[in-house]
């Protein structure tokens, strides 16, 4: 980063390449270029997110595969992979039942076969009453008995994965003035319960006119947490599911330059609103599609059936 104040340099870069993840090379994103993966796949066909994105699970395990060996690539020794997710409820085909898919444990045995260390796992609990929780718990309300009983669900995971032990003597080598600048509030730590591996932090509210309007956005809360914690000022921080841009934005605002992919070329306008200005690239790669129209009809079409 630049030390001249007020010039276009001062901006940390943020650059974007618009193509499938399973096809990144080590010209879009350099081995060990990444200190801190920040990132929520897409949830196995969540019926008012991605329905019908993937023709199977196993698909969606393989790309989940990609994903674990690119992170392992372009991670740096000892950083951590930080991934938003969560368990998945699919109805599938004509039945009023969904199936649960085990997307927690499948993605953790993922990680481990890679190569990473499990490094924890924190559980992010939004408000009792989002709104868009599947109301399971009413069928025990209907049926009083046992083995009707069915959780409303109001949590997702966030699991941390770290590339091998990390020498704490980089940090020891480190410029003054960048690892003061880098030093973590533990007052606000203390004060916000960050030191748990319970966090309370409200999900992204469903208002029109929002840029993340009708995107599976996570809150700005979690990759600020996350990057304060995991990198220091001038790093860089990578999303390989951009979707919005949210973990850029924060990157940005944080002092921390970010690379993002992302396959949905129809987000290109969300990205260049929410991170416009100096600084940012835009690239189009092999793979990149058009989805998130075709999506949304989905959706629609879901949320018509479910009234």
């Amino acid at each position: 980063m630049s030390s001249k104040k007020g010039s276009s340099r001062d901006v940390p870069d943020i650059r974007v390449f618009f193509g499938d993840l399973r096809k990144m090379t080590s010209t879009e994103v350099a081995d060990g270029d990444i200190s801190l993966v920040v990132t929520s796949p897409p949830y196995f066909n969540a019926p008012f997110d991605y329905p019908d994105l993937f023709p199977s699970y196993e698909d969606y395990l393989g790309l989940v595969r990609s994903f674990a060996h690119q992170s392992k690539r372009v991670l740096r020794r000892g950083r951590i992979c930080a991934i938003v997710t969560d368990d998945m409820l699919v109805k599938e085909g004509s039945s009023n039942r969904g199936r649960k898919y085990p997307l927690v444990a499948d993605t953790t045995g993922i990680f481990l076969d890679e190569g990473f260390l499990y490094r924890d796992k924190i559980t992010w609990v939004k408000p009792a009453g989002y709104t868009r929780i599947s109301r399971r718990s009413g069928v025990v309300l209907q049926h009083p008995y046992p083995m009707y009983f069915y959780p409303d669900n109001i949590q997702e995971s966030i699991l941390l994965f770290q590339n091998g032990e990390f020498d704490y003597g980089n940090l020891k080598d480190a410029p003054k003035n960048i690892l003061e600048s880098s030093r973590i509030d533990t007052a606000q730590l203390n004060k916000e319960r960050w030191n748990l591996t319970v966090w309370n932090i409200t999900n992204v509210l469903p208002f029109s006119g929002r840029v993340e309007e009708g995107i599976a956005a996570f809150p700005e809360e979690i990759p600020r947490r996350l990057i304060k914690l995991f990198t220091m000022v001038g790093e860089t921080v990578f999303d390989p599911f951009a979707g919005s841009g949210t973990t850029l934005k924060v990157a940005r605002e944080l002092g921390r330059n970010g690379i993002g992919y992302e396959i949905d070329l129809e987000l290109k306008r969300v990205l260049r609103k929410k991170l416009g200005g100096h600084g940012l690239i835009l690239e189009e790669r092999e793979g990149a599609r058009r989805l998130r129209r075709s999506l949304q009809t989905r959706i629609h079409q879901n949320r018509s059936v479910a009234r």
